[in-house]
């Protein structure tokens, strides 16, 4: 089971159909995606700024590989390696690049699928009435009176006044 964020633009009430049709689901966790496309995965998420740094970042690794005279396996390896970290930190990014624009996460849950996430996201957006961080009324109860028969601590007050 993995968990998805939900992201809705800024501002919209919960229970509003209209908010999900703008609404993103975000996967967390490992990209293999990102891991193995880089700058593509990025593109195709319409994270421009990203793929820009990404870009930058590969390209400034590969000069820097050059300049000190690595070896191929050395540059492979390191190329790999910031693949890695890139696979690891893409979902984040992107839920980064989302509250940036306009549209945070507004919930989270726990599905099997992208489908199955879309539905309960769905089901809990739209239903107003059992929104998370939201208090529920709970039946209220007196106050403790605070009389001789008090209990200070763990121990209730003995008897004799000691």
């Amino acid at each position: 089971m993995r968990t998805y964020t939900l992201h809705v633009p800024e501002g919209a009430p919960r229970g509003d159909a209209r908010a999900l049709e703008k609404a993103h689901i975000v996967r967390d966790g490992f990209s293999w995606g990102a891991f193995a496309f880089t700058v593509l995965w990025f593109v195709r998420h319409r994270l421009w700024l990203a793929a820009l740094l990404v870009l930058v970042g590969l390209a400034a690794l590969g000069f820097a590989g050059r300049a000190l005279g690595l070896s191929p396996f050395a540059a492979l390896v390191a190329v790999g390696l910031a693949s890695l970290l890139i696979g690891m930190e893409a979902s984040s990014l992107r839920r980064w690049t989302y509250g940036r624009r306009g549209k945070p996460a507004r919930d989270a849950v726990i599905a099997g699928s992208q489908e199955e996430a879309e539905l309960k996201a769905a089901a809990r957006w739209l239903d107003a009435e059992a929104a998370p961080g939201v208090a529920t009324p709970v039946a209220s109860r007196p106050a403790p009176r605070r009389g001789d028969d008090a209990v200070i601590g763990l121990f209730p007050a003995s008897e004799g006044g000691r």
